[in-house]
Parts: structure tokens; sequence; C-alpha cells
């Protein structure tokens, strides 16, 4: 499980919107723009319309097993002078009941394995301008 410092828990409950990718069983690769909770330990990927969520690519895929994911919350602090954030994720989904955001019904919990940060508060960064933890589980 990945452990966020508190300004990236700040940071990451601050926004409203991510982008998820997924792959199909060919490999194919799809990200689209997510609503998504995030509760300290877990991301919760869900929609207001569940008929609509189970339609989706992102359900299908990782339903149909490929449970791999990639999840980026980014935003622009400025752009005079340009200052990007971001938090990119690697883990694992999985389709879970879950009550939050966009009310009862399925979502796609995401636990995070291996994180990235850019741009946040109080974080030293590396020479590649991001701050990198591998999770060990």
């Amino acid at each position: 499980m990945a452990n966020f410092s508190q300004s990236e828990i700040d940071y990451l409950k601050s926004q409203y919107l991510a982008r998820i990718a997924t792959t199909n069983k060919k490999g194919q690769p799809d990200v689209v723009p997510v609503g998504f909770e995030f509760d300290g330990k877990y991301f919760w990927i869900g929609s207001h319309d569940q008929e609509i969520f189970f339609r989706g690519i992102k359900y299908k895929n990782v339903k149909n097993g490929n449970k791999l994911v990639s999840l980026v919350v980014d935003d622009l602090e400025s752009v005079d002078p340009w200052k990007p954030r971001c938090v990119k994720v690697y883990g694992i989904a999985e389709v879970m009941d879950h009550d939050g955001e966009f009310g009862k019904g399925k979502y796609l919990r995401v636990t995070p394995k291996t994180s990235w940060s850019m741009g946040i508060a109080g974080l030293k960064l590396n020479n590649g301008g991001f701050r990198q933890k591998t999770v060990h589980e």
C-alpha cells in the first residue's frame, strides 16, 4: 500500500478529476477522465449512473482481468510562473461495492503500488523533477 505524505494526501483530497488508463485483452490502452475520491488509502472511481458505468471501457477492462492501471491527478497551480502539480500512481484495480461520492454501487477501487509526485508543496524532488515511491507489500 502506498504511503502518501500529508502534502500529497491534502492535494489529492482537494482535487475532483483524474485520468485513468486501462488496457483491453489485446493490450490496447485507453485513458479517460474520471471523477474520483481518495480516502487516504484507496482511490474510488464510480459514476452517478451505474448503467453507464457498466458499459464503460474502464469497467470492462478491469472486469475482464486487466487489473493493472495508471492514474494521474494533475492541475496547474499557476501559469505565470508555470507551476504544474501532479500525483501519478501505478496500481491494481478491482470492481467493488462502495457507498461513496457517487452514491451506493459498483466502483473501481485502485490500490496504489508505486507513486510519483511533482510540484506538491513541501516535497523535495529528485533530479528528474519527480518524487518516486515504490510501495513494499
